[in-house]
């Protein structure tokens, strides 16, 4: 491996049981599909259920939305958990996997491949401001990855997403009446914007099953393709065609 490619390389760790990989795997299943659906449902829960939207799907639009009809119990509380329970998750995966767990995440998000090199390169650098600021499930993977310690990890996680909760709710003081008039202007027109979600959430999800695999479908099969990215990286000489001819000599 060339050394320019070593940009995340943590130690050599044993790799878990099929078990611990499946205990992994299957709340990121569900952590994805509860996404979707709060995705689509999004203009039925905005102004009436808004701590149910951000327990579903915590984007940061969504948080924006919801910062000002939720107490600050609620929102941190709810916001804190849902931003964060993937997190070592995919630390997990970085640390047990290492540079196979990077190149199936950017497999995995194929568009967004040459983006994730970059944060790559970046990360060695400046693996600390990094998680801090963006602790998303790509940095999360990097941090492990890259044999970043736990302490670091969960102290770094823990306060970068805290601060992001903190950042929006000043937004949202701030910008208080134009999210307001975004609301009701949602509320005003929810069944065709409830449509419109509902079909590009299930048009996102079409459109990932004809380019190969879907989300879901790629998490369930999640110790198959880390165990072929591992091999793919212990033996890249096999992915060679075998029948290409020898040269005349």
């Amino acid at each position: 491996m060339a050394e320019d490619d070593e940009t995340v390389t943590g130690p050599v760790r044993r790799r878990p049981s099929r078990r611990a990989l499946t205990l992994v795997s299957v709340p990121l299943i569900f952590l994805v599909i509860i996404s979707y659906v709060g995705d689509a449902m999004a203009p039925s829960l905005v102004d009436r259920h808004p701590a149910w939207l951000i327990a579903l799907n915590a984007r940061t639009r969504n948080l924006a939305l919801v910062t000002n009809d939720l107490d600050p119990w609620s929102y941190y509380g709810i916001g804190f958990v849902r931003l964060v329970v993937s997190d070592p998750l995919f630390f997990l995966l970085g640390y047990w996997y290492g540079d196979a767990a990077v190149e199936w995440m950017e497999r995995r998000t194929r568009t967004w491949g040459q983006m994730l090199r970059q944060v790559e390169r970046w990360f060695s650098k400046a693996a600390y401001p990094i998680v801090f600021v963006a602790p998303n499930n790509y940095i999360c993977l990097f941090a492990g990855a890259s044999g970043m310690s736990l302490r670091a990890f969960v102290i770094l996680n823990v306060t970068g997403s805290m601060f992001r909760l903190w950042l929006v709710r000043v937004f949202g003081r701030a910008f208080e009446a134009p999210i307001d008039a975004v609301v009701d202007w949602i509320g005003d027109n929810r069944t065709i914007l409830l449509v419109v979600t509902i079909g590009l959430v299930l048009l996102s999800i079409a459109l990932e099953a004809r380019s190969g695999e879907t989300e879901v479908g790629s998490l369930a099969r999640l110790d198959d393709e880390l165990e072929e990215a591992d091999e793919a990286r212990r033996h890249p000489d096999d992915e060679e065609s075998p029948d290409t001819p020898d040269t005349p000599g």
